[in-house]
């Protein structure tokens, strides 16, 4: 029997399997340890599935739920194992996994005729349970399209015959659980044995699904309240319901009956208005607020949001001025060090919080002072004469990561300030079933803007995202709770603009780089999106932030 070389890098040795060797059983005959099960296998830097059949020479990486494709993985898992047990105890309803929240996924169930909804979440919760026992596989099918689409329509899911029907594919792919038909964007576990960790819990007139911490795969995800997420996320979801956008299917109707321009003029008016409305809120609060706050994740869109919310303010007849915390930063030789022994600017301690405290006390008792510069160049803090003081119809906007740590203001009459947090919080969906991650979303915007204004390529990006993503979970996302508002900078149809701006950028990292792999699920996942052209964007509009093409001074 002909048999391939495969080198396995979890023991870091060579060997010879028979030709068709699966990846399962290539693990067990490695005796491959994870600290959790093993959810699927990096070949050759490409997911696949345990199921998958080695027939060339191939590098393999098995992973497990400490990977974010392994955590992938097991989240698609989980979806499907719900669909099904929702469509067997509910055949009249329709499940929809709207986004993530509370650090698991807000979920609703359609079209139930149930007053107690406790006792269905109860019911559905106890099935996914016993699916989980009876240990079903996931099976993964290829079929020519129509018959796939014939399946969809069989089925109920009109969502996903929007996505497919003009996809121009031969053929498809159909992931099968018992009777239950769908399809989950991306590899599955080879069955719901795997699937031991996850709970169903009532939330917000819907279920909120529960999944397994990243760390300690035996322990759920702690809980964080987010109430203001979740309305901002009902709030922008409910948009895009009403105008018909929901998911990318709808949103590639509307581009193909040539609508693109009004879903342009549209997704622009309502961030104005938002914008607008948040600007009188400061204007007309008693008393008026003489700073506010802004924070937010990378790419979120905070500098173009500030100029926004400056003219804005103007409008309201107040006068902004902006104030720049990198200016704040210590001498280098006090910077804190992070684990890895550099300097870490995104620590509060990197910033002379003191000093920033004491120049806001004066400038809110209306005095002047002296603004400080920081030479990066050197690590030093130096003056030139710049000298702030606002007067009674002035505001103060400032613009940094720490902006809503209650450490970093503790002088100030928190009536003074006014706290916004922004980020980018996707409000379609792929499908029913398939939220978008509102992380894709500013990963995307990342690398084309890096691309353009800082020549990074993508795979480098693509590699600082987890760092950032750590760095983001620390000192951003644990406070924005403490927002007096949030404003959601994305945009129903940006992703169909940025799609050309992005593939040519990922089709650029190599397939021998570790980050192929995020290259490939991206390239994947915009693959969905007809494309919208650039031209009718607006020069003030956020998105520009990250195309070009914007009449503001960055």
């Amino acid at each position: 029997m002909r048999s391939i070389e495969i080198y396995c890098e979890n023991t870091n040795q060579f060997k010879q399997y028979p030709l068709g060797t699966t990846l399962m059983e290539i693990a067990g005959d490695l005796n491959i340890k994870t600290e959790s099960p093993i959810c699927g296998a990096l070949v050759n830097n490409k997911v696949r599935e345990l199921s998958f059949d080695i027939v060339k020479p191939k590098n393999i990486r098995f992973i497990d739920y400490s990977h974010p494709d392994g955590q992938r993985m097991y989240i698609r898992s989980v979806f499907f194992m719900m669909y099904a047990a929702v469509r067997e105890l509910y055949p009249e309803a329709k499940l929809k996994i709207d986004h993530a929240i509370s650090r698991g996924y807000y979920c609703e169930i359609e079209d139930l005729d149930r007053e107690n909804c406790e006792s269905c979440v109860f019911e559905i919760k106890n099935h996914m349970k016993e699916l989980v026992e009876k240990n079903l596989p996931f099976q993964r099918k290829g079929k020519q399209l129509s018959r796939v689409l014939e399946e969809y329509m069989e089925n109920g899911l009109d969502d996903k015959l929007r996505l497919y029907a003009d996809s121009g594919w031969l053929y498809a792919y159909v992931y099968y659980l018992g009777d239950a038909v769908n399809y989950f964007h991306g590899h599955l576990l080879p069955s719901t044995g795997y699937l031991q960790n996850f709970d169903l819990e009532q939330f917000n007139g819907g279920m909120l699904l529960r999944l397994p911490s990243a760390k300690v795969f035996n322990r759920l995800r702690d809980y964080v309240h987010q109430q203001k997420l979740f309305d901002i996320f009902r709030e922008h979801k409910g948009w895009a319901e009403i105008l018909g956008m929901g998911d990318i299917g709808q949103l590639n109707t509307f581009v193909k009956q040539g609508k693109a321009g009004e879903i342009i003029k549209i997704s622009e008016a309502l961030h104005e208005k938002k914008i607008a409305e948040i600007a009188t809120i400061i204007s007309e609060k008693n008393p008026r607020p003489r700073i506010a706050l802004i924070a937010g994740p990378s790419s979120s869109g905070k500098t173009t949001f500030s100029k926004r919310l400056r003219v804005q303010l103007a409008v309201c007849g107040l006068r902004p001025h902006t104030l720049s915390l990198d200016n704040y930063f210590v001498d280098r030789e006090h910077t804190p060090l992070d684990d890895d022994g550099n300097y870490d600017f995104e620590a509060l301690e990197a910033i002379d919080v003191d000093f920033f405290n004491q120049q806001l006390v004066q400038i809110i008792k209306g005095e002047a002072i002296e603004l400080p510069k920081f030479s990066f160049a050197d690590g030093k803090r130096y003056f030139d004469g710049d000298i702030m003081q606002l007067d009674d119809d002035e505001i103060l906007i400032i613009e940094g990561i720490h902006a809503l740590n209650p450490e970093l203001i503790t002088k100030v009459d928190p009536q003074m300030t006014y706290r916004i947090f922004i980020s980018a919080l996707t409000s379609i969906s792929i499908d029913d079933h398939n939220p978008i991650s509102t992380t894709d979303n500013r990963l995307i915007r990342r690398i084309i803007r890096d691309a353009r204004y800082r020549s990074y390529s993508a795979l480098e990006t693509i590699r600082r995202w987890p760092s950032v993503r750590r760095g983001e979970e620390k000192n951003i996302f644990p406070h924005q709770e403490n927002s007096d508002i949030m404003f959601n900078s994305a945009l129903l149809y940006e992703l169909a603009v940025l799609k050309k701006h992005l593939e040519p950028l990922l089709k650029s990292v190599p397939e021998n780089q570790p980050e192929f792999a995020e290259s490939l699920r991206l390239l994947k996942f915009m693959g969905y999106f007809k494309n919208i052209e650039d031209s009718e964007i607006p020069p003030t509009s956020l998105i520009r932030e990250f195309l070009g093409g914007s009449s503001f001074n960055y």
